[in-house]
């Protein structure tokens, strides 16, 4: 005997986990398209302010971002940044000097990705804000 519940749980169930094994095998690409889109950024703040003045590094799917100050004609290490992804939930994981802040990742038709803050939505354009904004900006930061 079959019950009609049981089987509707069961697909519910086996969906659930095709979503959440395609979610893991983009991970890495998330990564790619969260680096791209840093490393325009990071390009526009050392035009800015000197090449010297930030440092980008990718490596096995972790980004770095190291932010440097020039005081007294020596350039010294102001803030860091980095960036990894976790497997559960799937979401992109960013420690900027001990500030923690997870977005979560997930899959929309047509292969493409969604970011979340929260209950929240996002673009890559907010998230490259909520991961540099502190960092490379901090006196800004406290006047808002």
């Amino acid at each position: 005997m079959s019950f009609q519940w049981l089987d509707m749980r069961i697909t519910e169930e086996n969906e659930r986990r095709e979503r959440e094994a395609q979610i893991l095998e983009r991970l890495p690409r998330v990564m790619d398209e969260v680096h791209q889109a840093i490393a325009e950024c990071v390009a526009d703040y050392a035009a800015a302010f000197g090449a010297e003045s930030i440092e980008l590094s990718y490596f096995l799917h972790k980004i770095r971002i190291t932010v440097r100050d020039l005081n007294e004609g020596k350039w010294e290490k102001c803030a860091k940044v980095e960036i990894n992804t976790l497997v559960k939930p799937p979401s992109v994981h960013i420690d900027r000097n001990g500030d923690v802040l997870d977005i979560d990742v997930g899959l929309l038709p047509g292969d493409n990705i969604f970011y979340k803050d929260g209950e929240e939505f996002i673009t890559m354009e907010e998230m490259t804000r909520r991961i540099l904004d502190r960092s490379l900006f901090p006196k800004l930061a406290a006047d808002r």
